[in-house]
């Protein structure tokens, strides 16, 4: 055998990190994607809830009299339309006064984004067209009704009875997760008869 015959000794081997960097920037990927997934819940845009509460007929206030008797019917005691925040929102409010002295807020032909943790507030907030209307209400005080029942349609919601309605001129849907507005109404006085 001359040295010419001899087989090279064999390569030494080198490790091959590429692959496992790779699993571990994918890995880290998938996580992220997961976590921002459970945050966001970007698959609720896709998802409507309809809600078809029943809306208490009201009327406008009339102009009374000492002695005459209290109302028989619910009277309408503000109103107001909604306007457009972070999500496009349509639809009325109306705050209506029942004839047992309990209150309710209604909301009427409510179409808008369904969001995580979004709520009805009552607030001291202005209402504010545009971009700087989506976060007017996070520090003024305000009441929580409680969370949206649906994205869609007509919904009531009750008032406590020590809520002060002339504090609060504006109802807002309120994301609280995102502390963001959805939209908002600025509440009017009802005309009266």
């Amino acid at each position: 055998m001359t040295g010419h015959d001899r087989p090279f000794p064999p390569a030494p081997r080198r490790r091959r990190r590429l692959p496992w960097v790779l699993g571990g920037v994918g890995f880290v990927v998938v996580v992220g994607v997961a976590v921002a997934a459970v945050i966001f819940q970007p698959w609720l845009i896709f998802v409507d809830t309809e809600v078809d509460d029943e809306i208490p007929v009201a009327v406008t206030p009339s102009t009374s009299q000492v002695g005459q008797p209290p109302p028989v019917a619910p009277v309408l005691v503000s109103q107001g339309r909604f306007i457009s925040h972070e999500h496009s929102t349509s639809g009325t409010v109306s705050i209506i006064e029942k004839p047992d002295g309990s209150r309710v807020l209604a909301i009427e032909d409510l179409d808008t984004t369904t969001g995580p943790d979004v709520h009805v507030w009552l607030s001291q907030a202005e209402v504010v067209e545009g971009l700087g209307g989506w976060r007017a209400a996070a520090d003024p005080p305000h009441v929580d009704l409680g969370m949206i029942k649906g994205n869609k349609g007509n919904q009531v919601y009750e008032i406590p009875a020590d809520v002060d309605l002339d504090a609060y001129p504006a109802v807002f849907l309120w994301c609280v997760k995102f502390s963001v507005s959805f939209g908002a109404a600025e509440l009017t006085s009802a005309p009266a008869d």
